[in-house]
């Protein structure tokens, strides 16, 4: 599916301020021009966001409830009372329940803490879960990553003597559960600034206010940083604000100096001999912890990140990496099958959503497998297997720009259960309510979605020459890091460029590109992944453009500045001027 390419144009305040940045800083129009897109306007704020403070984080007493939950934790940490902290089975949920428990343990003995089976008992608080509560005596639940319509599931605590703080971070319903403290920044009546927290960043909030009132230092806080990094990561958060600071810190401590635990995922994901970076957290580390949740049972990673002792953590760590495996397999048989179904459609080239179903498909993959048949056909998605007796259940992908939540929630009378956000979502149904859904579904999407939010969207954040990337324009794209939602890597466009010296395929079966390049303006090499039937046409001097992420690349000890390219097109001339013999020095 082809690309559409949307190139940011500053409005002419934004093209003054980009001219008045690079006067003051004395940088470049392009390097000025980083700046500016994410809504920096002079020289002391391009220096607060290039050199992120853990001393800008907001108190966590902004937040509502927030002296309530403080309250209840030390009394029953005085009262030496049981605790129960309890955690959705993904990313964000385990990496909150094992800072907050890694935080509290150092103060009471009498904590355990509960993942709920992502099969038995669903997303969120679950009646099991609160039972168990009680049998071990538990007074106080801290939930984390869920809770925030557990109405009904709060209120049969409460009947049994179970208090509950709520850490949230969805958005709540009309009713919030009548808990002790409900943390959630989502709230209408909460102040707190900063409202795109994780469900472990909540968490951590929480954490920090008990540490504040017990005048104790902030160190062992800043040593569980990492968790929080994964979370963010992982949930897809935007990386602005508050997220970006403790990403930015999370990532530091991960590659200064990581937990047991930590370190043996490190390890088992084969980067644990070079700088960590927000792409390994989405790729390498985010998959495995979910894989335990997926596959088997969250509390493995729990206990994995919990590991202090380095044979646990090891065999841990292999244990969660075999979980990702076999995840992979699962994952492919189901992609293949959704496509086959897919196939047999007559209408589905004609529809403007995709919702499938079959029974025997692994529960633990489905939201994988409707983000993989978005790759493919880029339309809002769900996919959908069996669960418990007559009731399916789902997960849902959707594209830049519409909101699939909405979107399930116009068919909510057709459904037992849903939950999410803008982008991704979860939701069951009886059995025999399935047409009626994807027929409304199908047609609320038609109603809904635009002609722009139906092609793959390509957001170049300039045209550059090859000359304008300097070691000073590239130094201030790094200390952009880390990128993630509403803060993305910069995606830039350098039209006419023509082979230089030596482009080829490379590859096993010559699937990919090695470009050596210019564009008469210098000359830089770089690598276009599924490219690689586009080396011939280069080779005979075709021009084309190209739209790239810059990257460092060491070999040798040496390190050089590469393109990473995402898509590139052949010019519709193929005038190629003579190159000067001084566009062939390699950038450094």
């Amino acid at each position: 599916m082809e690309n559409t390419w949307k190139i940011w144009e500053p409005t002419p305040q934004e093209q003054t301020t980009i001219s008045t940045l690079a006067t003051e800083l004395h940088i470049s129009e392009a390097s000025a021009k980083l700046l500016v897109k994410r809504g920096i306007s002079s020289g002391q704020e391009a220096r607060a966001y290039v050199r992120p403070s853990l001393a800008d984080l907001h108190s966590p007493m902004l937040m509502r409830d927030m002296d309530k939950a403080v309250s209840r934790l030390q009394k029953t940490l005085n009262n030496n009372e049981r605790i129960m902290v309890y955690g959705d089975y993904d990313v964000d949920g385990t990496t909150a329940v094992s800072l907050v428990y890694s935080i509290l343990s150092h103060r009471t003995q009498n904590i355990e803490f509960y993942i709920p089976d992502r099969y038995t008992e669903g997303y969120g608080i679950s009646f099991k879960g609160i039972d168990v509560a009680k049998e071990h005596g538990c007074t106080l639940i801290i939930a984390l990553d869920c809770g925030i319509k557990a109405v009904d599931k709060v209120a049969y605590a409460t009947a049994k003597g179970i208090d509950f703080i709520i850490c949230d971070h969805h958005t709540p319903g009309e009713q919030l559960p009548q808990a002790e403290a409900v943390l959630n920044m989502k709230r209408k009546d909460c102040p707190y600034p900063y409202k795109e927290l994780s469900g472990c960043g909540v968490g951590f909030k929480f954490m920090q206010a008990l540490l504040q009132a017990e005048q104790a230092p902030m160190d062992e806080l800043w040593d569980v940083l990492p968790l929080l990094a994964m979370s963010i990561a992982s949930d897809i958060v935007p990386l602005t604000g508050e997220n970006r600071i403790l990403a930015y810190y999370g990532l530091k401590r991960m590659n200064q100096q990581p937990s047991v635990g930590i370190s043996s995922l490190l390890r088992v994901a084969g980067i644990d001999n070079r700088e960590i970076t927000i792409t390994d957290l989405v790729y390498r580390l985010g998959p495995r912890i979910n894989a335990s949740g997926r596959m088997h049972s969250g509390a493995f990673a729990v206990q994995l990140l919990l590991a202090d002792n380095e044979a646990e953590a090891m065999q841990r760590a292999e244990e969660v990496n075999s979980y990702n495996t076999e995840r992979r397999t699962f994952d492919q048989h189901t992609n293949e099958e959704a496509l086959h179904i897919l196939q047999q459609d007559p209408d589905n080239n004609l529809r403007s959503a995709t919702v499938v179903y079959a029974p025997g498909w692994h529960r633990g993959v489905i939201g994988i497998a409707a983000s993989r048949l978005i790759e493919t056909y880029y339309r809002p998605t769900i996919v959908l297997t069996d669960g418990e007796g007559d009731i399916i259940t789902g997960s849902a992908r959707s594209v830049a720009g519409f909101d699939i939540y909405t979107a399930i929630d116009s068919c909510r009378d057709l459904l037992t259960n849903f939950g999410g956000h803008l982008f991704a979502a979860g939701l069951s149904m009886h059995k025999e309510n399935y047409a009626a859904f994807k027929q409304r579904f199908e047609q609320y999407v038609a109603e809904h979605i635009t002609p722009e939010q139906k092609h793959p969207v390509l957001e170049i954040e300039q045209q550059i020459q090859l000359s304008d990337i300097s070691s000073q324009f590239f130094n201030i794209i790094r200390h952009l890091e880390p990128f993630g939602p509403n803060n993305p890597q910069p995606l830039f466009l350098t039209r006419n460029l023509i082979n230089h010296r030596t482009t080829r395929r490379v590859g096993k079966m010559g699937e990919h590109l090695r470009l050596d390049v210019t564009d008469r303006t210098a000359a830089i090499t770089g690598i276009a992944f599924q490219k690689g039937d586009m080396a011939l046409p280069i080779q005979n001097g075709n021009a084309f453009d190209a739209c790239y992420f810059l990257e460092p690349n060491t070999f040798n000890h040496i390190t050089t500045i590469q393109m990473m390219v995402q898509d590139l097109r052949l010019c519709s001339t193929n005038e190629t001027p003579k190159v000067p013999h001084a566009a062939g020095e390699a950038l450094k």
